[in-house]
């Protein structure tokens, strides 16, 4: 039985996340996205420092806790869930920029072993999966990681990598043989300082301005043997490396609802600063007539709430099915192509019904629009996540159904 109703545990730190969200995110966003990413927000400082030391509100609300009524478990992924969408409707940028909290952290927490867990979770970590020559397609990855004695040696090129300059240490995707495509795909923790590794550039952006996004080269790289997350070994059927692909892919199954979150956060916090704009323009729906009854606007309002409530509930699920141990790869997907295009579409439309107001920067409404943009592209894009999707549905693989 599924139950998406938040427990008290969790409404609490809904609370929590959201008064950092308005009281230190909200006043500095504007100035740090006019700074890009040449400062890090100080503001974010004392919040890294409490993720990483596994209390505090940040980290009670990102870190794994374990609740269960009745048999129903929510545990580190609806609390991240709940923690993004907060933070995120504060300021998307500023969320992804708190020292500890990466999405390479949710790769080590999705297969890295305890020693890893242990060793590699107090660090902020990146993830670098894109490539010049690639993008959504993994099998394309051309990085590749060699043994040799004791240690991996890793040669080749990431680009648009979320806190790649930031961060302590990145989760490097790489190829131990090119010949078998996505089979031999693996993760490596590679921790900042390793000679070989050099951060090439930082990206100027469209949205998410005080997040940095770098370009990092990894020239004949050497790290621990047992920096390597999951098994070592490639598979020797067909059967047997679709399995060992899902394994690499399972980190997927928890960050899509994340980045779902975030589209969550980032267009509710649209809508909801549109509807105080309107309300001062005499525009206040109030739910008691039908929808034909309604003005033009009224009736943007109410699809707008309809679809984000829809986006929701998919990402709770997502979030839900991963907590209780269900497979849910094909729900993931399905939250965030729904989320990433409802955020885009809503932040839009709230610039369009604002006018000179959402398209200036006297308010946040543009902002918004351009910090949602991304969230429909990394993590897969809307394409990706409709072809997952269809495999799923229809029972084909991804030679069947490309």
């Amino acid at each position: 039985m599924i139950n998406l109703e938040l427990p008290q545990r969790l409404t609490n730190s809904q609370s929590m996340m959201n008064s950092i969200a308005s009281s230190i995110f909200r006043p500095v966003a504007r100035k740090y996205d006019g700074l890009e990413h040449t400062e890090a927000p100080k503001e974010l400082e004392m919040l890294g420092k409490l993720a990483g030391q596994g209390d505090g509100a940040v980290a009670a609300a990102t870190k794994s806790g374990d609740e269960r009524v009745a048999g129903i478990k929510n545990a580190g992924n609806m609390s991240g869930i709940i923690a993004t969408t907060e933070l995120a409707w504060g300021c998307c940028g500023m969320m992804l920029s708190i020292p500890g909290v990466g999405l390479g952290n949710a790769a080590i927490s999705a297969v890295g072993n305890k020693e890893q867990k242990e060793r590699f979770g107090k660090l902020y970590c990146a993830m670098a999966i894109t490539e010049p020559s690639m993008g959504s397609d993994s099998a394309g990855v051309q990085t590749t990681a060699e043994q040799e004695g004791e240690e991996w040696v890793i040669n080749g090129e990431k680009i648009f990598v979320t806190a790649g300059e930031r961060g302590d240490a990145v989760v490097v995707w790489a190829s131990l043989d090119r010949s078998l495509g996505k089979a031999a795909l693996k993760s490596f923790v590679v921790e900042h300082g390793t000679p070989g590794m050099t951060v090439t550039r930082t990206e100027d952006k469209m949205g998410l301005r005080i997040s940095d996004t770098a370009a990092i080269s990894f020239v004949n790289c050497r790290i621990p043997k047992s920096n390597i997350l999951g098994s070592a070994e490639i598979a020797d059927t067909e059967e047997a490396r679709r399995k060992a692909f899902g394994g690499v892919m399972q980190t997927f199954d928890n960050t899509r609802p994340q980045v779902a979150a975030m589209a969550l956060g980032i267009a509710r916090g649209a809508l909801e600063l549109t509807r105080e704009l309107l309300k001062k323009e005499g525009v206040d729906p109030q739910y008691d007539k039908p929808l034909y009854s309604s003005t033009a606007l009224e009736a943007e309002i109410y699809n707008m709430e309809a679809d984000l409530e829809a986006a929701r509930l998919l990402t709770l699920k997502a979030a839900w099915m991963a907590d209780n141990k269900q497979p849910n790869p094909k729900e993931a997907s399905i939250c965030k192509a729904k989320a990433g295009r409802v955020g885009n579409q809503v932040t839009l439309k709230c610039v369009e019904l604002c006018g000179t107001l959402g398209y200036s920067e006297e308010q946040l409404l543009e902002k918004f629009a351009r910090d949602s943009k991304i969230i429909d592209i990394f993590e897969g894009t809307q394409q990706i996540q409709q072809l997952v999707v269809a495999r799923h549905v229809l029972g084909k693989s991804s030679k069947e159904l490309k």
